[in-house]
């Protein structure tokens, strides 16, 4: 954003509060213009950003090398830098991401739903951008281009803070993303980055209520609670990602190995990662050795309950630790992973909804019952059948991407695409009736 591109100091920008204020005010103003911006002028845009994303890979990967160094410097976990961290691969996706964006159909302006009333009265509910979001992120410096990209396709302008681990990639993509607006006399407003790291101008955000319209944060439990507990504005999220898989007794042994270790190992910082796996009583004799031999040999550990360490005695290289109740609850976002032998497929189900963090579930069987009541019970954003949770992700569901994933109920549940980022409006039309 070349307007952002001069601000360097607090001096320079005034106080945090008049500054943020100034972008809620600015995107809202920048909103209106979004909202009556064609298809075909908002997807040359996301094309162009596309394109720069892929011209400039070099200078991205430097300004992330600057952060990566800053990370380990400040002692930031393995997984945490595997966050934070740019391949050229992942930047090629990012921009895959955004073409994919740019390709799915324009929510805006889609029809609902249309009643003809006995007075003539021709009512029709009506797609339409919600205004301004406002996104809260840590780590992961692609949210800035996923968020900005199909916040502009659905119409909104979007306010981004992202974390200072990723101060400077955030800062270079959201060049970009300026750059991009300005070829095709977009204003920069539409999408913004608060230039700043400091907490105060998240605490002036929360309060933007006359400008800002939705809140959506991306980061961990903390992050997020923090969030929900100060904003003024509504706010859309997952507190965390405690994914569960159940192995039934009538699993493909094979099938349940490549699952369960595709779920824990893929990609384990991410939010869609198990934490916990169930096992059945009757398959935990022939599936937990292979399963464990499996992950151990992956680098994971496991901390089991005592049903399960009588199954793994004779696992080679297995050390015991011992599964506790909190191990349970935990999102280790690491190549950790609780085991625990359950009765049969209620227990399971129990032990889902209890421990799990209602975001993505899974049972790996060939018993198509067992598998529909286990689709119906468990009380989960998204649940799978003999796949890996690895797939609830926007880009997986055929969406582009994710804005995020809500655990919640009201509004958006699940990956978070185009659609989920509208509201709408009625728009009547009428031919002279007067209310008698």
């Amino acid at each position: 954003m070349a307007d952002q591109g001069s601000i360097n100091t607090l001096s320079e920008i005034g106080s945090i509060d008049s500054m943020v204020f100034s972008l809620g005010k600015n995107a809202c103003a920048a909103s209106r213009k979004l909202a009556t911006l064609s298809s075909q002028i908002k997807n040359d845009v996301l094309s162009t950003l596309a394109d720069l994303i892929e011209n400039r890979v070099d200078s991205l990967i430097e300004e992330n090398r600057k952060d990566l160094y800053s990370g380990r410097e400040a002692g930031l976990s393995g997984a945490l830098l595997d966050r934070l961290t740019f391949t050229p691969e992942r930047i090629a996706g990012m921009a895959e991401g955004v073409r994919q964006v740019a390709a799915l159909p324009d929510p805006v302006g889609e029809e609902i739903e249309q009643i003809t009333r006995p007075n003539g009265l021709d009512i029709r509910k009506v797609r339409v951008p919600m205004g301004v979001i406002g996104i809260i992120y840590e780590s992961r410096p692609d949210v800035t281009i996923d968020c900005a990209a199909l916040c502009f396709k659905s119409g909104n302008a979007c306010i981004l803070r992202g974390g200072k681990e990723a101060f400077h990639t955030n800062t270079a993509l959201a060049a970009l993303i300026g750059e991009a607006l300005s070829l095709h006399e977009i204003p920069a407003t539409a999408v913004q980055l608060i230039p700043t790291t400091d907490r105060a101008a998240l605490n002036a955000l929360l309060k933007l209520d006359e400008y800002v319209h939705c809140i959506i944060p991306r980061g961990g439990e903390g992050l997020i609670r923090f969030v929900v507990e100060n904003s003024l504005i509504p706010v859309i999220k997952h507190y965390k990602g405690v994914c569960c898989l159940y192995l039934d007794k009538d699993a493909d042994p094979e099938m349940a190995v490549e699952i369960a270790l595709n779920a824990k190992i893929q990609r384990p910082s991410v939010c869609n990662a198990i934490e916990n796996l169930f096992v059945h009583v009757d398959a935990a004799g022939h599936l937990l050795p292979r399963v464990a031999r499996a992950m151990i040999d992956n680098g994971v550990e496991l901390r089991t309950d005592s049903a399960s360490e009588g199954f793994l005695l004779g696992v080679k290289g297995m050390s015991f630790n011992a599964l506790t109740e909190e191990d349970l609850y935990e999102e280790y976002l690491d190549l950790i992973l609780a085991v625990k032998v359950v009765s049969d497929i209620e227990e399971a189900i129990k032990a889902v909804n209890a421990y799990g963090s209602s975001h993505s579930d899974g049972i790996v069987t060939n018993d198509e019952e067992a598998a529909r009541k286990f689709l119906n019970e468990v009380d989960s954003a998204t649940v799978f059948w003999n796949a890996s949770t690895r797939f609830n992700d926007g880009f997986e569901f055929g969406l582009g991407a994710e804005i995020g994933i809500s655990t919640d109920r009201l509004h958006a549940r699940g990956p978070m695409g185009l659609r989920e980022l509208t509201t709408y409006k009625y728009q009547i039309f009428g031919s002279g009736q007067i209310k008698q």
